[in-house]
């Protein structure tokens, strides 16, 4: 990491135009500059609730209707068109569609969730088809409720799904919510404060609120990842040590 920030450092220097490229040290000092104001702190936390709460939405929907589908077959073929019509509309036509549909400012929440709803129904979906069926078997022969069914049989089969669905959809989710305050330029927001820096060629701006992006996306993914985790128990752990 200090390899590739001296790399970009010197490249800052050697280029000597600012409004091109800056190096680590002027994204910093934008960074601390923005840091002391209110409206910094304003943009970050009503872009987080929203990001965050449109993946959270999703997160639980595709769950639950994922479940639900596993169950009811004529439900997972019913599902199957608008998966994946959700799966190939670019995010730009979504933005466009939901931006006429519902205005800019809950616009990201809105995104977020159709980008996120069928990365996680897919992989929870595929997580619960690879239960293994001796298993489930064997607890029919004694007698196990479905609760423990549940924690003991199906939680260990489509846990490493969910989160290896959940890793993607979070990237895609702070991408996508971004990309959709860009376009929506809603009120406070980080979109918002990237649009300006690019009306004004402010790259330093542009370099500093990339960072806090990057910065946001990794602490909310080590957070629910954990939290993940930890729903799975001594199950996930055993098969992470494997």
């Amino acid at each position: 990491m200090l390899f590739w920030l001296t790399v970009w450092q010197i490249g800052a220097m050697a280029m000597e135009n600012s409004v091109v490229f800056v190096g680590p040290l002027d994204m910093l000092r934008s960074l601390t500059e923005q840091m002391q104001e209110g409206e910094f702190w304003h943009s970050v936390g009503n872009s987080l609730i929203k990001i965050m709460g449109g993946f959270l939405m999703a997160f639980s929907c595709a769950v639950l209707t994922a479940g639900i589908a596993f169950r009811c077959h004529w439900l997972k073929i019913l599902l199957e068109p608008v998966i994946q019509l959700a799966k190939s509309v670019p995010v730009a036509s979504f933005v466009v569609l939901l931006l006429i549909m519902a205005g800019s400012e809950n616009l990201s929440v809105f995104v977020v969730f159709l980008m996120g709803f069928p990365i996680i129904y897919v992989n929870m979906g595929q997580g619960l088809d690879h239960t293994d069926p001796d298993m489930l078997e064997m607890s029919r022969v004694f007698g196990m409720n479905l609760g423990k069914r549940f924690l003991y049989i199906y939680r260990p089969a489509f846990l490493p799904f969910l989160i290896s669905g959940s890793k993607v959809a979070l990237g895609m989710s702070w991408k996508s919510g971004v990309a959709a305050e860009i376009i929506g330029v809603p009120s406070h927001s980080i979109g918002e404060r990237l649009y300006m820096a690019k009306i004004y060629l402010d790259t330093e701006s542009l370099f500093a609120w990339t960072l806090v992006i990057i910065v946001l996306s990794l602490l909310f993914e080590r957070v629910f990842l954990r939290l993940l985790e930890k729903f799975g128990g001594k199950a996930w752990k055993g098969e992470r040590g494997m």
